[in-house]
């Protein structure tokens, strides 16, 4: 069984060290605070100012804690969000469960949908909220065939390139571009040049944007609507 150890981050909340991989789950300046600036930050909040639902998809669910966030700030704007997940090696709940991130974050909601994230089903839809709906699938992306133009807003939260390599490629991004709709959004947290090559010849346009404590840069890229498209509107 992979072995993990809980590592406390700089704000304070937890994450996760791999010794297999010599990786965290999450940023040791601050697993709560990267969260925040590079998933809801410059993805949720940004998708909201134009949706009032938006179909989500996280690339490496990991220890739930972006769908946790998500979920709580979905209720706060009164969006609705279609949360998808996926993770080929998914974290066994007990030990989710051992981070802190309930008495961290302080929201009344917190526990509550910390523990129907951890003890939902990787197979069926779970409802957190009347806000939030939650779609936890056990697999790796390729795996997968997810209707284009499907989601509007994806966290790419794979490990890092160093280590996970295969997942930041332009057949990879070549997916996602598929299957987010005209003007969605990919949010992630790192700004390597291979990453923001591959996202170009995937078809993105890419903006980068500050990032968190210990993290100067970090991405934002959209599926632009094709000039040839805009002139036949016209």
């Amino acid at each position: 069984m992979e072995e993990f150890i809980l590592k406390t981050t700089a704000d304070g909340s937890q994450t996760l060290f791999v010794p297999s991989l010599n990786e965290h789950y999450h940023s040791i300046h601050g697993a709560v605070q990267e969260s925040e600036i590079v998933f809801l930050q410059n993805g949720l909040r940004f998708t909201a100012k134009k949706l009032e639902v938006i179909n989500l998809l996280e690339i490496g669910f990991g220890t739930g804690l972006n769908a946790l966030l998500t979920a709580i700030e979905a209720k706060k704007l009164k969006i609705r969000v279609n949360y998808v997940g996926i993770d080929p090696y998914p974290l066994p709940a007990e030990i989710a469960k051992k981070l802190n991130y309930v008495e961290h974050i302080g929201s009344p909601e917190a526990l509550g949908y910390f523990n129907k994230l951890n003890e939902a089903h990787w197979s069926y839809p779970s409802f957190l909220s009347d806000y939030f709906v939650l779609n936890k699938i056990h697999a790796a992306l390729e795996e997968v065939s997810f209707k284009e133009n499907s989601f509007n807003l994806v966290y790419f939260d794979a490990f890092g390139p160093d280590v996970q390599p295969e997942m930041w490629t332009e057949h990879i991004f070549g997916i996602l571009y598929k299957c987010l709709a005209e003007g969605g959004i990919l949010v992630t947290y790192s700004c390597k040049g291979t990453v923001k090559r591959a996202l170009k010849q995937a078809g993105f346009s890419i903006e980068k944007l500050p990032g968190p404590v210990g993290k100067r840069e970090v991405l934002r890229a959209k599926k632009e609507i094709p000039l040839g498209e805009l002139l036949s509107e016209k």
